[in-house]
């Protein structure tokens, strides 16, 4: 394992968790890089709706292997948002996961959710995980089950032998997005060998209380890309009505030329 794998995995602590906001394009995870996180994921709803097209549909793993070449020149810890990993052959899947290794990324988050809302044979997640883990052994696999996420009735009883299984086929970390309540998360923490990832939602626990119940990551999803979009149209109907506010945190235009720098093609 490199030294930046070792260093990303050791960022993942039950109780306190690393909180990992998700890039949509360069210029926003330059920013998230100069604010200081040391690590940034990505957003497949962000890459997929910035490039045009749709989400969970495995349409956008070249746009997906582009963002993942810019972004691994920042002076950040990058790991890719691969939805389902843009195909059902565990081969094709782990050939994909070596390219972004040979990039520089160190991890990846691999879904089990389904574009129609069903969750994928749980044998074909662990062939997938099994298959990327032979292929690039230091790449830190994300296995993240949708019960919740998708609305599946009694989701505890389909997560749990969802996420051991992916343990034992060599899942490094457990993501169950779209669990928000206190009793649960702790009883998730404690029951899957692995560190829990859940996702920060407006109204939810804080980072810190999502920490004391024994959460190791905490991501944004796509939760900044939707708040940019909340932006850019708040300010453009300021502009419209004539009241734009001053905002000392709005950068500059010489602020954004040296942020997006790094990585910037030669």
């Amino acid at each position: 394992m490199s030294d930046r794998h070792a260093a990303f995995h050791a960022l993942h602590r039950p109780g306190r968790p690393l909180v990992l906001p998700n890039a949509w394009d360069h210029a926003s995870g330059a920013a998230l890089a100069a604010a200081g996180h040391p690590a940034v994921g990505t957003t497949s709803l962000g890459v997929a709706a910035a490039a045009g097209r749709p989400d969970g549909l495995a349409a956008t793993a070249e746009e997906t292997l582009r963002l993942a070449e810019l972004l691994v020149r920042l002076p950040v810890l990058v790991t890719v948002d691969v939805e389902a990993g843009f195909s059902d052959d565990p081969s094709a899947v782990a050939g994909y996961a070596a390219e972004l290794a040979a990039l520089g990324v160190v991890g990846i988050n691999l879904e089990d959710g389904r574009p129609d809302g069903s969750l994928a044979d749980p044998a074909l997640m662990v062939a997938k995980i099994e298959a990327v883990r032979a292929r690039v052994p230091g790449l830190f696999v994300n296995a993240r089950t949708d019960a919740w996420w998708l609305g599946r009735p009694d989701p505890l009883e389909q997560v749990l032998p969802r996420a051991r299984a992916y343990r034992r086929a060599g899942a490094d970390g457990v993501f169950v997005p779209g669990v928000a309540d206190p009793d649960v998360v702790r009883r998730l923490a404690d029951a899957v060998d692995a560190p829990l990832n859940v996702l920060a939602q407006p109204g939810g626990p804080s980072a810190a209380a999502l920490g004391r119940l024994g959460v190791a990551r905490v991501s944004t999803g796509s939760l900044l890309f939707r708040a940019a979009l909340a932006a850019v149209v708040r300010t453009a109907d300021a502009v419209r009505t004539g009241v734009v506010e001053s905002d000392p945190a709005l950068p500059s235009y010489a602020d954004v030329q040296r942020m997006t720098a790094t990585g910037r093609r030669p």
